[in-house]
């Protein structure tokens, strides 16, 4: 069997020290489509150096940290990059992130789980620097036709959403080009820019990446209902629940209460085709 979770989960965690700086936040930032208006006070706070906050979310991209990818090199895997999906992500965060620093991330595969006809892959990474632990963050990934060894399924989470209109609805546009930008933050794979290679992978066009949508929300939700403040955010989760063409409009809807905010994210060209579902942002 392609995947030996008793070997992937026995195997040592891997480490490998992670930079980054204020230009690095600035450019994520940007490939989620902060800074219009350019001068908007609200927009500045996440492109001026001078005033610069960063979205907790910027853990995914830190230093292009070892995540997903060295995950999938782990002892004990060896799988089809091509029947691999990203099928959600969490973010808890320790404390605020600062706009730059060092720090030593260590990935391992956190957990196995058997869906009958796929596995399930918690790949877990961890930050720390010298004044302790900066985030945890899990990307759970989906591995088509890995499954049915007889292991455990694993936690079926689902949020049931309030049954009330959402508390607040905007609505986000992707720029045309935000995949080719936000790919400078770390994630090359050419399934969103090249063409000829997202036919291969069954799309007619390049798609967005499913964690610039996630940092999307995140702002949003920020913006929207936390006043701006990035340092309330406690933990963020998501399930990817379908793709994002560029030139789309994501509609963010959000149910605010007790220090959660529950959000659903669909795409309004497509009669609001599910983008993230059992999304979750708890705060302070």
């Amino acid at each position: 069997m392609p995947i030996d979770a008793a070997k992937a989960l026995a195997a040592e965690p891997r480490s490998a020290e992670i930079a980054w700086d204020h230009k690095d936040v600035q450019l994520y930032h940007l490939g989620l489509g902060a800074g219009s208006p350019a001068t908007d006070p609200a927009e500045l706070r996440y492109t001026l150096e001078s005033r610069l906050h960063v979205l907790p979310s910027f853990a995914t991209v830190a230093g292009a940290g070892m995540g997903v990818v060295g995950g999938l090199s782990a002892p004990g895997i060896d799988i089809d990059l091509a029947a691999v999906l990203h099928g959600g992500q969490s973010v808890t965060l320790h404390r605020p992130l600062p706009a730059g620093g060092r720090a030593v991330s260590t990935s391992r595969v956190a957990a196995v789980y058997d869906k009958g006809k796929a596995a399930i892959l918690v790949l877990r990474s961890e930050a720390a620097d010298d004044e302790g632990p900066l985030w945890t963050s899990d990307a759970q990934i989906f591995v088509r036709g890995e499954g049915g060894w007889g292991g455990d399924r694993g936690p079926s989470e689902r949020l049931e959403l309030p049954g009330r209109a959402p508390d607040r609805t905007v609505e986000r546009a992707v720029r045309e080009d935000q995949a080719l930008l936000y790919r400078l933050s770390g994630d090359w794979n050419p399934l969103h820019a090249d063409p000829d290679f997202a036919k291969l992978a069954g799309f007619d066009r390049p798609i967005l990446h499913g964690l610039c949508t996630y940092g999307m929300t995140l702002k949003a939700v920020v913006d929207t209902v936390l006043d701006g403040d990035v340092t309330r955010v406690r933990a963020y989760r998501t399930r990817f629940a379908g793709v994002v063409f560029p030139g789309e409009t994501l509609r963010i809807r959000m149910w605010a209460g007790d220090g959660r905010v529950q959000v659903t994210v669909t795409a309004v060209e497509r009669d609001d085709a599910p983008v993230l579902a059992d999304t979750l942002v708890t705060h302070s």
